[in-house]
């Protein structure tokens, strides 16, 4: 046998080697998934996250005596709107861009008129949280 011989059988039993089915995947086989597959948005996690801290300063702000006690009421739609952006619900989405515009507004308001320079940061922060919401990869997954 001849070389070009021995390279057109290789090159044809490369070819009807394949399997009819394909090989599974990490969803498939419930195994090896990677993080990247467990979290298609990341950012909705670290959204969530920031929106769980804050919830939870603010309740213990207002069981020490430092906020009014009106204002246990906004943990309870930030604890909302942080489960439901994990689990990618469109309301928690709207709820979670709502409540990074108001607060950034707000600390680049103060910002502008006290000069707090921790504002600054936080107005930030949030703005970048807003930026990162109105994406539309992030709207597409959205149900």
């Amino acid at each position: 046998m001849s070389d070009e011989q021995r390279k057109g059988e290789r090159a044809e039993s490369a070819t009807s080697a394949r399997p009819d089915k394909p090989t599974s995947t990490a969803h498939s086989a419930g195994r090896d998934a990677t993080p990247r597959d467990l979290f298609p948005l990341p950012g909705l996690v670290a959204i969530s996250l920031y929106l769980l801290l804050l919830s939870v300063v603010i309740i213990v702000g207002a069981v020490g005596g430092h906020y009014p006690k009106l204002f246990l009421i906004l943990p309870v739609f930030l604890l909302a709107a942080s489960g439901g952006l994990l689990m990618l619900f469109r309301w928690a989405w709207a709820m979670a861009l709502a409540a990074v515009v108001l607060l950034s507004g707000y600390h680049l308001w103060l910002f502008a008129h006290l000069r707090l320079a921790p504002s600054i940061i936080q107005g930030l922060l949030n703005l970048v949280f807003f930026l990162y919401l109105i994406r539309p990869e992030v709207r597409e997954k959205l149900r």
